[in-house]
């Protein structure tokens, strides 16, 4: 029982789907339809990418980069800066979830060497909202980003520009809080660490690197899905098979299960029409709102379901993973990363996340009707 207890606290959004996608099964029977339901592409995409990631990320290749940037920082504020502005533009290729799950324990690391555990929560906060922000940018940067690029048929560059606008002013805005909110005392980063990498390391990292061209690849149309993930799996059982346990398969078991539970709600005329006249022609304000409570990758799944208007979408449901704890799940890493900290005070680390978001959310707000 204790078992399932904290499995269902760790995957809630799993579980709710889960839950969705059976209870919708009682009102649409199961048919040779329910596999129209699911997004292959979307699913296979996002496989692909997490493999590759997670190589990367076992020969600490984005640490390493990040080190090389971080020691050429002398004040507390410069560090910051870097943290967040590393956060920021990694995400936009390597998923926020990633991102954070790289940049955050660093910092901490980082921070404890130089004895400024007081900026542990200002600094992964910004880090949280900048990983958020910065992924918004293309559709490698999260997966309803991937999901949503994927149905709209838009070509990247078309993504890339309409989310740019609200890139560029997330980044100034993010600058100015650092600004605001970190001090400029001096700081001293004693310990550096020492990479020594193997012939068989250097050839994993240039076999992710292929990998990672093979998966933009397929994102921009240019290769078949199949084929993508037929190499990049060849890849990894012949020469790093642990690798394949790696990637959140939770995230693709939710995707399935949210993908049953709308593909149903369709097939219901009642429900069908209902949600159509919510989300339709409210598809931001609707997505923003429904993100706060549910986490924006539900959101876009079910919004999608009921609106054609998917640009529409992609700027709701990136705006709306700012707010609330659970509106992006990446969130969730970053605060696991934080309780874990000696004398965490969690608390207090929600009420300035909160606050921060909100600060944040409100200003998207307005950007975005700036702009429609």
């Amino acid at each position: 029982m204790d078992k399932l207890k904290t499995f269902i606290k760790k995957e809630i959004v799993l579980v709710i789907s889960m839950i969705l996608a059976a209870v919708s099964c009682f009102f649409v029977c199961p048919d040779s339809l329910y596999f129209s339901y699911i997004d292959y592409r979307t699913l296979v995409i996002l496989l692909s990418l997490m493999i590759t990631m997670a190589g990367f990320q076992k020969q600490n290749v984005f640490k390493q980069i990040g080190e090389f940037l971080v020691n050429k920082m002398n004040s507390s504020r410069g560090v910051i800066i870097i943290f967040v502005a590393l956060c920021f533009i990694s995400s936009m290729f390597i998923t926020n979830d990633v991102a954070l799950l790289t940049f955050v324990p660093f910092s901490i690391i980082t921070l404890t060497i130089a004895d400024r555990k007081d900026l542990f929560i200002n600094t992964i906060v910004l880090e949280t909202i900048a990983a958020n922000l910065g992924s918004m940018l293309t559709p490698l940067g999260n997966p309803q980003n991937l999901y949503l690029y994927s149905l709209s048929n838009m070509a990247i560059g078309e993504f890339i520009m309409l989310m740019l606008p609200y890139s560029i002013a997330s980044a100034i805005v993010l600058f100015i809080f650092c600004n605001i909110c970190i001090d400029k005392k001096a700081i001293a980063l004693t310990e550096k660490t020492t990479y020594f990498r193997t012939t068989h390391d250097r050839k994993l990292i240039l076999m992710y690197s292929i990998s990672f061209l093979l998966s933009i690849l397929v994102v921009a149309h240019v290769i078949p899905y199949q084929a993508g993930l037929l190499i990049i799996l060849a890849f990894v059982l012949i020469f790093d098979r642990e690798i394949i346990i790696k990637p959140d398969y939770s995230l693709i078991l939710t995707f399935v299960f949210l993908f049953i539970f709308i593909g149903n709600i369709k097939r219901i005329p009642a429900l069908n029409d209902m949600l159509h006249a919510i989300v339709n022609s409210h598809e931001i304000s609707t997505s923003i709102i429904l993100s706060q409570f549910i986490s924006n990758v539900p959101a876009a799944i079910l919004c999608s379901g009921f609106t054609s208007d998917i640009s529409k979408l992609i700027i709701g449901t990136n705006v709306g993973g700012l707010g609330t704890l659970i509106a992006s799940m990446a969130s969730l890493i970053s605060f696991k990363q934080y309780v874990k900290t000696k004398n965490a005070d969690t608390k207090k680390y929600i009420t300035v996340f909160t606050v921060y978001n909100i600060v944040f959310l409100l200003v998207m707000i307005a950007i975005v009707f700036l702009f429609h």
